[in-house]
């Protein structure tokens, strides 16, 4: 899928490698991160929802505030663990520094 092995990756991989700053074998890393993170949030949910239940089996009303508040940032942490685990640190430690900051609207120094 790459250069190097005489195809060219599609254009979608080449713009999010451009957006990005990384080849396109690295965009193909990256996507496999967010997919792993994504399904161990979705794995991790129904045991928890279910541990929380109430007698009738339905969800407290403050549980579910707490569930939305506190899934940012464990998602947070389990993207930054897979992408450890796929060499990815430092891409992904700079991701989330640039999306909170863009969450708490605080402006990068310009170097």
């Amino acid at each position: 899928m790459s250069e190097e092995s005489g195809r060219k990756a599609p254009a979608w991989v080449q713009r999010l490698g451009k957006r990005w700053g990384v080849s396109p074998r690295r965009v193909g890393i990256i996507l496999v991160v967010f997919a792993c993170t994504g399904f161990t949030v979705m794995f991790l949910k129904r045991p928890v929802v279910a541990w929380f239940a109430g007698p009738d089996g339905g969800q407290p009303l403050l549980f579910s505030i707490l569930y939305y508040i506190l899934i940012l940032p464990v998602y947070n942490i389990i993207l930054l663990i897979y992408g450890a685990l796929f060499g990815q640190f430092a891409f992904f430690w700079a991701f989330e520094m640039r999306f909170f900051a863009r969450l708490f609207g605080r402006k990068r120094a310009k170097p």
